[in-house]
């Protein structure tokens, strides 16, 4: 548990009213943001199209800005006058260019905009299994990222905190939707490293543990694992979003794991097809280490959030009806006519 006396923690939370999040109008950018305008936070959230943020244009204190972060002379500017980044920026497929890029690169500059400003105090999202070690070229570069950001905290230039989250749920997630919406298309599905381990977060929960984060300065130096309540294995994963989507009578499709060389091959031609691929090569390296928590670093417990259950949120959003949501769909249409 993170020690952390309330009157600290009310004094520096004061102090942060001034925000640059990174990212901003992405799945878990688009959660902070309106955490961060409930609490009457200003917000900076550059983009690099405006329609990006049409999302959270609405929110009150939030300023978006057409900029490319990934210039340096720009960052430099955006950081200039904050109180705080949080940076969220990651992309899950590319080849080790694009990684490097958004992974790697774009803490360094972070790092070098924060010295060159007088900002110091930066939350960073990365990811579970980020290690120099670790078999895909996203884990790596996810390490390497962390460590250009630390290097700088150690050198006394930076306030970090590193923030690690398992698989990342919610209404707009691109992993359990698409799970489901595939079972309503197939009537099979067949799944690479069926066995591999997750332990799946809500994403309002990383939100909150962002804020939480800026909130506490007793949370600096750390770094937490954003872990849900729940371990679930691949397949688990998939064959309950068929059930709670409602497929198949709630039953979901069969589920058919796949030898390790046919699971490549499958990845390999979804790299093929046009668009982001639903599975890469890289994916499946990542997924040959288990995602779940390692109990080497503090749990979003020490942040004084109890973990919501993927079971307990995700039917409600993937369109599964009980008995209750069904009268009161009948209440509301009796009260329309």
């Amino acid at each position: 548990m993170i020690n952390r006396p309330a009157a600290a923690i009310h004094r520096y939370s004061r102090a942060m009213k001034n925000i640059l999040v990174l990212g901003a109008t992405g799945f878990v950018g688009r959660h902070v943001c309106e955490k961060l305008a409930r609490l009457q936070w200003r917000i900076t959230a550059p983009t690099r199209r405006l329609d990006n943020a049409r999302h959270i244009l609405s929110l009150p204190l939030l300023l978006p800005l057409e900029a490319d972060i990934h210039d340096e002379a720009t960052l430099t500017r955006l950081v200039a006058g904050h109180d705080a980044v949080v940076n969220l920026v990651a992309i899950l497929h590319g080849d080790a260019a694009a990684f490097e890029r958004a992974h790697v690169a774009l803490p360094q500059k972070l790092a070098r905009a924060c010295a060159a400003t007088g900002v110091r105090r930066v939350v960073h999202v990365s990811a579970l299994g980020a290690d120099a070690k670790a078999p895909s070229l996203y884990q790596r570069s996810k390490a390497a990222g962390e460590v250009a950001l630390q290097t700088a905290a150690a050198a006394g230039a930076l306030d970090l905190t590193v923030l690690r989250p398992s698989l990342i749920f919610g209404r707009e997630d691109r992993s359990i939707n698409l799970f489901a919406r595939l079972q309503h298309l197939l009537p099979v599905m067949l799944l690479a490293s069926p066995e591999a381990q997750f332990q799946p977060v809500w994403v309002e929960d990383v939100a909150q543990a962002v804020v939480r984060c800026l909130q506490d300065r007793h949370t600096i130096g750390q770094t937490i694992e954003a872990c849900g309540a729940e371990v679930y294995t691949l397949r688990q994963l998939v064959q309950r979003a068929g059930q709670w989507a409602g497929t198949n009578g709630h039953q979901g499709c069969p589920v058919i794991g796949l030898p390790a060389a046919l699971g490549r091959l499958q990845a390999r031609l979804m790299e093929l097809l046009p668009g982001e691929p639903l599975m890469s090569r890289d994916n499946l390296l990542a997924m040959s280490v288990p995602n779940i928590a390692s109990g080497l670093h503090p749990g979003l417990s020490a942040l004084g959030i109890s973990a919501a259950p993927l079971s307990g949120i995700a039917p409600s959003y993937l369109g599964v009806r009980d008995m209750r949501s069904g009268l009161d769909t009948l209440r509301r249409n009796a009260a329309s006519r």
